[in-house]
C-alpha cells in the first residue's frame, strides 16, 4: 500500500494534553503541595456536589443543613471560579508550574463575593429592591470577576460579548433611536445583575449546578474506569474491516463517546488518537482523517444524553422534560451520524480504499449473522429494562430499589466473571489485525450496567435528572473501586493490595476530572447569565427582534439563515453552552412569532434545537474551529483544510435544522403511530443519505451535474413533502371570526388556534398579522372559557365584528403584542380535504430510479470497457 504524506508523524501527547487543557480543564497544573491542594479542591466540589443532588442530604438534616438554590448555586460558582483564577493563567506568558500571588487573591474574592448572598441571604431579603453599600461593592466586584474569570476560562469573546451587554444596560440613553433607553443606575444593575437570581445566579447557573455536573462527572468515571477505550474497541471490531473500516469505526467510537461527553475537542483527543493513524494506514489523507474525526466528534454533541450540557438547559427554556429533550433529539442525531458513515462510504469508493484485515475471515453470512446477534441483544435488553424492571416496580412496590440493587450485583458479578475469561483491553494505534468481535464485546459488558442503570431510573423510575445521574454516578463509582480488584480475584492474582490502589486512585482521578471538566461550563454560565440579566432588565430582546425582523423582512427562511450565521459567528468564540444561552435568549421567541404570522407551528424546542445544531458546527468552522486544530494535531495536516474538509462532511448536519423547522415529525412531534414513526424515520434516512452523495458528488458512481440537482430534489420532497402540496392545496381554510369560540370548543387538549388579527398600534402602525394562541383543556369550559384561561384573551361583538375587550397581564396574548381593541379578522383551520403530503414520496422514488439506472449503465459500460480492453 503506498505511503501517505505524514505517515511517520509521531502524536505529540503532551501537545494533545495541554490543547484540551486550554479550552476544558485548566492550562496550569502546579507540582508539589500546590497541585495537590488543587487536586483537594476539585475533589471537595465532586462530592460537594453529589451529596446535594442525594436523598441522604435530607436523612440528615438534622446534623447538616438543607441547602437551598441560593446557597447551591453560590457554592458551585464558589469552586468553579476559585479553581478557574488557579488553574488558567491570566496572560500566554504567565508561569504554568506556579501560581502567582495576584490569582490567589483573586480566587479567594470570588469566593467571598459569590458566597456573600448565601450567608447574608436573610438580610437581603429583607431589604428587597434597596442594596446597602456594600452589596453594591461586592456586586460590583463579583460582576468583574466573572467577566476575568470568562476571559480566563473561555477566551476573549464571551467577555467581550458581556461587556456589550452591560455598556447598553448603563448607557442605552446614548445609543440610536431604534436601540435606544433609559438606562440604569448601578444600584438597579448590581441588584438584578448579582443580588437576584436574574442574572449571574439565575436559571443557567442552576441548571449547572444541580444537573450538568453530575452527568459530567458519570462521563468522566465512566471514561476512566476505560468504558471509552472499550467503545472504541467495540466499534473497530465490529466495522473496521469494511471499506474505509477505520473512519467508520472512528464515526462510531465518537458517537458512543459523545454519549457521555460534553467536549468536542475531548473527543477528538480520545477517539482520534486512536483512529487518525488507522484511518491513514488504509490510504486517507491527513486532512481527511482529521477531518472525518473532527466531524464525528462534534457531531458527539448532539448525541443523548448530555449533548454539551445544553440538553439540561433546554428543560428550563422550553419547558419540557428531561425525556422529552431526549426524545425529540435522538432521530436528528442518529440520521446524522448514519449519513457521516455512509459519507465516509462514499469516500472510500471513489479512492478504492478497503478496510483492516480481520484474523479470521468471515462470510457475508456470518458477518450478517454477528451485527444482528448485537442489535437483537441491544432490543431485548431495552425490553427487558422497560417491561422488566417495569413489572418488578408494579409487584415488589417499595422492595423495588432493594431488589434492583441486589440484581445488580448479581449481573455485575455474572459479567465480571465472563470479562475475565479474556485479555484487558490495551491502546494501541498499531494494530495489523482486527480480532474477533465476541471477544472485544464481552470483555466489558460490565461498563454497560451503570449507563442501563441512568436510562432505567430516568424512562421507567422517571426519577429527575439530577437524582438519576446521582445513582447512575453511585452505580459507576462501585464498578470503578471494584472491577479490578473483583477481576484480580476471579484470575487468582495475588496482589489485591495493588488493585485496591488502583480501583482508589482511578476514583480520585474520575472525581477531579469532572470537577476540572466543569470549571469552564459553571463559569460559562455565570457570564451568560449577565447576558440574559441585561436583556430581561432592559427588554432589549424585544428591540432585536424587531430590528431582526426588520433585516429578514418578516421572510421565515431569511430570518433562519440569519439565526444560523450568528450561531455559528458566536460559536466560533463561545463554548458550545454559552452560544447556546445567549443565541437561544436572543432569537428564540423571533422564530416562533414570525413562524406564527407565517401560518407555521414552529414548537421552541425545534427552534432551540435549531440554534444548538449551528453553535456546534462553529467547533470545526475555519478560521477558528478548534477541534480540528486537535485533529490536525494528531494528523499532522493541515489545520484549516482539515476544518474545511471537517465542515463540508458537516454540510449534512447544518440541513437537518432547516428541515425539522418546517418538518417537525423530524423531532418526532406529531407522529400517530408506529406505522408513521416508521415512514418518518425510513424516509428522513434515505433523504439524508441522498443528500450526502450529492454534496459528495458521487452515488453508485461519480455525479453527472443533473443527477446531483435530482439528488437534492428528492431529498427535499423526502425531508418536507408538505411544500408543494401546500401550492396545490392549501393547508389552512379561512373561516369567519364569528366562529371562533365554536373552533375552540372542537379543538382537542393543548391544541393551539391560528387568528388573523388586525389593528393600529399606538404609533399609528397598521398591523395584519397570524397569531397562534393556546386552547388550554376542555377542563376549562367551553371555546370562550377555555380561549380565555389559556391564552388570557377576552372578545366582545361590536357591530358584527368580534373586538379584543381585555388581555390578561402576562398572558400569551399580550406577549404576542396584541392589543385591546383590535379585530379578530378571521380564524384559520386546518384544510382537512387536502390528498395526503406523501404521495410526493412517490415523485422522489422515480427520479432515485432514473439516477440509480443512469449510474448502473455507465458502470456496466465502462466495465465492458475494461474487459474489452484487457
Amino acid at each position: 500500500m503506498a505511503e501517505t504524506k505524514a505517515d511517520n508523524f509521531e502524536i505529540d501527547e503532551a501537545k494533545l494534553e495541554e490543547m484540551i487543557a486550554e479550552t476544558d480543564t485548566g492550562a496550569r497544573n502546579p507540582v508539589g503541595g500546590v497541585g495537590k491542594f488543587m487536586f483537594w479542591v476539585a475533589f471537595a466540589w465532586a462530592v460537594f456536589q453529589l451529596w446535594i443532588a442525594s436523598p441522604f442530604m435530607y436523612m440528615f438534616s438534622d446534623i447538616i443543613p438543607v441547602l437551598n438554590n441560593t446557597a447551591t448555586r453560590s457554592v458551585h460558582l464558589a469552586f468553579a471560579m476559585f479553581l478557574g483564577f488557579l488553574a488558567y493563567p491570566a496572560l500566554k506568558s504567565s508561569p504554568r508550574d506556579r501560581i502567582p500571588i495576584q490569582d490567589w487573591i483573586m480566587g479567594i474574592i470570588a469566593i467571598v463575593v459569590t458566597l456573600y448572598l448565601w450567608m447574608f441571604a436573610r438580610e437581603l431579603a429583607d431589604r428587597a429592591g434597596l442594596p446597602t453599600t456594600l452589596d453594591l461593592v461586592v456586586s460590583g466586584i463579583g460582576v468583574v470577576l466573572v467577566l476575568e474569570a470568562a476571559r480566563r476560562a473561555l477566551g476573549p469573546p464571551l467577555m467581550i460579548i458581556a461587556m456589550v451587554f452591560l455598556a447598553y444596560v448603563f448607557f442605552g440613553h446614548l445609543g440610536p433611536d431604534v436601540m435606544s433607553w433609559k438606562g440604569a443606575s448601578f444600584s438597579r444593575a448590581m441588584s438584578h445583575l448579582w443580588i437576584t437570581q436574574e442574572g449571574v445566579f439565575g436559571v443557567a447557573l442552576g441548571v449547572s449546578t444541580s444537573m450538568v455536573f453530575l452527568f459530567v462527572l458519570f462521563g468522566s468515571l465512566l471514561e476512566k474506569a476505560g468504558a471509552g477505550n472499550y467503545f472504541i474497541w467495540v466499534a473497530f471490531t465490529l466495522m473496521g474491516h469494511l471499506k474505509g473500516g477505520p473512519a467508520k469505526a472512528a464515526v462510531v467510537s465518537s458517537a458512543l463517546t459523545g454519549l457521555v461527553s460534553g467536549s468536542s475537542i475531548a473527543n477528538v483527543v480520545t477517539t482520534g488518537t486512536f483512529t487518525i493513524p488507522l484511518m491513514k494506514r488504509v490510504g486517507f489523507s491527513s486532512e481527511k482523517a482529521g477531518a472525518v474525526e473532527v466531524a464525528s466528534s462534534t457531531n458527539g454533541q448532539l448525541t443523548p444524553p448530555v449533548m454539551g450540557a445544553a440538553a439540561f438547559l433546554m428543560i428550563e427554556f422550553v419547558g419540557i422534560s428531561y425525556i422529552e429533550v431526549i426524545k425529540h433529539a435522538f432521530l436528528p442525531a442518529i440520521i446524522a451520524y448514519i449519513a457521516l458513515v455512509y459519507i465516509v462510504h462514499l469516500e472510500a469508493c471513489k479512492a478504492g480504499l478497503v478496510g483492516l484485515p480481520r484474523k479470521v475471515k468471515k462470510t457475508f453470512i456470518q458477518s450478517l449473522f454477528t451485527f444482528m446477534t448485537v442489535v437483537i441483544g441491544i432490543m431485548l435488553l431495552s425490553m427487558g429494562m422497560h417491561y422488566g424492571l417495569g413489572w418488578l416496580k408494579d409487584v415488589a412496590g417499595d422492595a423495588t430499589p432493594w431488589i434492583t440493587g441486589v440484581l445488580f450485583c448479581v449481573a455485575y458479578f455474572f459479567l465480571l466473571k465472563i470479562a475475565v475469561k479474556y485479555p484487558d483491553l490495551g491502546r494501541s494505534d498499531q494494530i495489523d489485525e482486527l480480532p474477533e468481535p465476541g471477544p472485544i464485546v464481552k470483555s466489558g459488558l460490565y461498563f454497560l450496567l451503570p449507563v442501563v442503570t441512568l436510562i432505567w431510573l430516568l424512562t421507567v423510575e422517571r426519577l429527575s435528572p439530577a437524582l438519576s445521574a446521582f445513582w447512575a454516578s453511585l452505580a459507576m463509582i462501585f464498578v470503578l473501586l471494584t472491577h479490578k480488584y473483583l477481576k484480580g480475584i476471579m484470575r487468582k492474582d495475588h496482589n489485591p493490595a495493588q488493585h485496591i490502589a488502583e480501583g482508589w486512585n482511578d476514583f480520585k482521578e474520575g472525581m477531579v476530572a469532572g470537577s476540572r471538566n466543569m470549571i469552564g461550563i459553571g463559569i460559562a454560565t455565570a457570564a451568560a447569565g449577565l447576558i440574559i440579566g441585561a436583556v430581561t432588565l432592559t427588554g432589549v430582546g424585544l428591540i432585536l427582534a424587531e430590528v431582526v425582523e426588520f433585516i429578514s423582512g418578516g421572510n421565515l427562511i431569511v430570518m433562519l439563515m440569519l439565526t444560523a450565521g450568528i450561531s455559528l459567528l458566536l460559536g466560533m468564540g463561545l463554548p458550545t453552552t454559552a452560544n447556546y444561552i445567549v443565541v437561544s435568549s436572543l432569537m428564540a421567541p423571533v422564530i416562533v412569532t414570525l413562524g406564527a404570522q407565517s401560518g407555521l407551528i414552529v414548537p421552541l424546542i425545534a427552534v432551540h434545537l435549531f440554534v444548538f445544531y449551528f453553535g456546534i458546527l462553529a467547533d470545526d468552522t475555519p478560521p477558528v474551529g478548534l477541534a480540528a486544530y486537535a485533529a490536525a494535531a494528531i494528523s499532522g495536516g493541515d489545520p484549516i483544510k482539515t476544518g474545511i474538509q471537517g465542515f463540508m462532511y458537516d454540510i449534512r448536519t447544518g440541513i437537518l435544522p432547516f428541515m425539522f423547522i418546517f418538518n417537525t415529525e423530524l423531532l418526532m412531534i406529531g407522529i400517530t403511530g408506529p406505522i408513521h414513526l416508521l415512514t418518518v424515520v425510513v424516509t428522513a434516512t434515505i433523504a439524508m443519505l441522498l443528500f450526502a452523495a450529492a454534496t459528495q458528488g458521487w452515488f453508485l458512481t461519480k455525479n453527472k451535474w443533473w443527477e446531483t440537482i435530482a439528488l437534492v430534489a428528492m431529498t427535499f420532497l423526502l425531508f418536507r413533502p408538505g411544500f408543494f402540496m401546500d401550492k396545490i392545496y392549501p393547508p389552512l381554510n379561512e373561516v369567519e371570526a364569528s366562529t371562533i369560540y365554536q373552533v375552540t370548543d372542537a379543538l382537542p387538549d393543548n391544541a393551539q388556534i391560528r387568528l388573523q388579527v388586525k389593528g393600529e398600534t399606538l404609533e399609528g402602525k397598521a398591523v395584519d398579522k397570524v397569531v397562534m394562541l393556546p386552547v388550554g383543556t376542555k377542563a376549562d369550559g367551553d371555546g370562550k372559557a377555555r380561549l380565555a384561561k389559556a391564552a388570557g384573551l377576552e372578545l366582545r361583538e361590536e357591530e358584527g365584528k368580534l373586538i379584543i375587550d381585555n388581555l390578561a397581564f402576562g398572558g400569551v396574548a399580550e406577549k404576542q403584542k396584541l392589543d385591546f381593541d383590535w379585530e379578530i379578522a378571521s380564524v384559520k383551520i386546518e384544510n382537512t380535504d387536502r390528498p395526503a403530503k406523501q404521495w410526493f414520496y412517490l415523485i422522489a422514488m422515480a427520479l432515485l430510479a432514473v439516477v440509480w439506472f443512469a449510474q448502473k449503465g455507465r458502470i456496466r459500460k465502462e466495465e465492458g470497457l475494461q474487459v474489452k480492453n484487457a
